[in-house]
């Protein structure tokens, strides 16, 4: 049997006494932690419809200069005690889940700064675009939380692999189709409709999108995947069949899109689909494109209140300039609950 006074009289608490160089640090706490969660995919309270995840924990909390330490075992037992409440009531969605963990953690550390991130693995079964076989691919859950010990602030949000084909070569090679059919004795008018119709070569790259989506108002994960997958070129897929791989090809090359576009896209697909999400919610779209012909990668961001975007779309194509977008980044969106600011 464990001894439950084992560790009561170790001497004085080691974190709690002033370190050598009193500084301040930002964030200090535990990464990478691994853990199979329970999430409640269908109805509240069926528990048929509890799902099983295998997620990853980074949690964190802010460190006054007066104390060498925070309670690292803390964090853990922050994590049991959530997991264990999840046992007895309705599982909640994975950005509860970090709101109740960074709630838990500035109360346990006594931190005026908390701050919980979990991915998830989740399976989601698609169909190929001709074929029709099903397959089932997995995709990256977000969710983000940060606390005062009294209020917080939570986001939710995808990672989603895609297609993108580069506008710029394939205006070239096009361009170069229409100059060898002249050569070869069609007419300029029959050289461009060739070139229209036949989809044109170009470099191309495997693409992963992020989106994340801050505010009160609940919204499902799985349904911001195919937002990001409509901001590509073209989806991709685990299993293709010969008629799937031609579509995709196809549908890549008809839809070609710089790492610009494809953030700009994600923007108008939040806009025009997402419309019953209040003007003060938040929103990151990202872009990030693995290069075929290059040994660097193309990244895009655009971050800020959704507000801003509605009437930045509204007023394009309209005359005189575009207000300068607000830019404001995920952490100080975070942080300003900590400033008394209310989403």
């Amino acid at each position: 049997m464990p001894d439950k006074n084992a560790g009561k009289n170790l001497g004085k608490d080691i974190q709690e006494s002033l370190p050598s160089t009193q500084a301040e640090l930002s964030r200090v706490g535990i990464t990478g932690l691994k853990r199979i969660i329970r999430l409640n995919r269908g109805e509240r309270h069926d528990v048929n419809a509890h799902t099983l995840f295998f997620a990853e924990f980074d949690m964190f909390a802010h460190l006054t200069a007066n104390r060498s330490g925070v309670h690292m075992s803390r964090f853990i037992e922050n994590m049991e005690d959530v997991a264990s409440g999840m046992a007895t009531e309705s599982a909640p969605d994975m950005e509860t889940l970090a709101e109740r963990m960074a709630l838990a953690v500035a109360r346990t550390q006594g931190t005026t700064r908390a701050e919980v991130r979990i991915r998830a693995q989740y399976p989601m079964t698609r169909n190929a675009p001709v074929s029709g076989a099903s397959v089932e691919d997995l995709y990256t859950f977000i969710g983000i939380a940060i606390s005062d010990g009294l209020h917080t602030k939570r986001a939710i949000g995808v990672e989603v692999n895609g297609l993108t084909v580069c506008p710029c070569a394939q205006e070239m090679i096009s361009d170069g189709a229409r100059k060898a059919l002249i050569s070869a004795g069609y007419t300029e008018a029959q050289a461009a409709e060739i070139t229209s119709i036949v989809p044109m070569a170009s470099h191309n790259q495997r693409g992963k999108g992020t989106l994340i989506i801050g505010g009160e108002t609940p919204l499902g994960a799985e349904n911001l995947v195919k937002l990001v997958q409509n901001a590509m070129s073209s989806e991709i897929y685990e299993l293709l069949k010969r008629p799937d791989e031609v579509e995709v090809v196809r549908k890549g090359h008809s839809r070609p899109r710089f790492v610009e576009d494809v953030v700009r896209e994600m923007i108008k697909e939040v806009v025009e689909n997402l419309t019953f999400l209040s003007d003060d919610t938040f929103v990151l779209a990202r872009q990030e494109n693995f290069e075929s012909i290059h040994t660097h990668n193309a990244y895009a961001e655009r971050c800020g209140m959704l507000g801003d975007m509605r009437r930045e779309l509204s007023a394009a194509g309209r005359s005189g300039d575009v207000d300068a977008c607000r830019v404001m980044s995920l952490e100080a969106w975070l942080d300003s609950v900590l400033r008394g600011e209310r989403s």
